[in-house]
């Protein structure tokens, strides 16, 4: 009888992936950030789990591959590590991975027995949401190769894309700047989309392409200060 974790199993796992440690070496954020508890930010009109709990993990199960949960994990890096205090003015920054889980099998069970998932491209868009509507902005945009552009610097890659498959693959990008917005912003919607292959059948070589999406939301608060960045290097790891 095949054996079927949770999905909660599944969320640990890429949980630990996000520590002080990743199999690509060590995270620029030390862990996942809380959110500032700064008595004089104002509460948001904006609903955003990931403003609340300082990180965003959706999982996703597509009726074209059935017994598999992608998994999409955001959180602020240590540049702006204080989601209650994203003003329209200023950048923001934040890093986000992607894997896919093969919930037919055990979290321990060999690799081999596991369904395949490469990752080809991810695209994401953004959107802004103003307290006057009318047209948005998109302070923030992505249209990537994943294997050119995923922190690992030697990815398992075939012809179908890097290796995403837990616990040997991860898509893993950091540090992405989110621009400056128009003073009414309240929040803004990140759309993420990743392109994959999966495999019918653990070793059948046969594949399913599809679309995973995902919809972020992030709250943007009221405020004529700039977003503090801290004074550490953008870029480093």
């Amino acid at each position: 009888m095949t054996r079927r974790p949770s999905v909660v199993a599944a969320a640990a796992l890429s949980v630990v992936l996000l520590g002080g440690c990743t199999p690509f070496g060590d995270d620029d954020t030390g862990g996942t950030p809380a959110p500032s508890t700064s008595a004089t930010s104002a509460a948001p009109v904006f609903d955003s789990q990931f403003t609340r709990d300082g990180t965003f993990q959706s999982h996703i199960a597509l009726p074209e591959a059935p017994g598999m949960d992608f998994v999409f994990t955001l959180y602020p890096t240590k540049a702006t590590p204080r989601t209650n205090e994203w003003y329209p003015a200023g950048d923001k920054f934040f890093s986000f991975t992607f894997q896919g889980y093969d919930l037919d099998r055990g979290l321990r069970d060999p690799f081999r027995t596991k369904r395949k998932v490469y990752l080809d491209r991810i695209v994401v868009t953004s959107a802004t949401t103003t307290t006057r509507g009318g047209a948005t902005e998109e302070p923030y945009r992505l249209d990537v190769v994943a294997a050119r552009a995923t922190f690992d610097p030697e990815p398992v890659t075939t012809r179908r894309g890097m290796l995403v498959t837990s616990p040997k693959g991860a898509f893993e990008l950091r540090n992405q700047r989110i621009g400056p917005v128009s003073r009414d912003t309240i929040g803004l919607t990140l759309s993420l989309t990743a392109t994959v292959s999966v495999e019918t059948r653990a070793g059948s070589g046969r594949f399913e392409r599809v679309e995973v999406t995902q919809q972020v939301p992030i709250a943007i608060f009221d405020s004529d200060e700039v977003t503090e960045v801290a004074d550490i290097p953008i870029n480093a790891n």
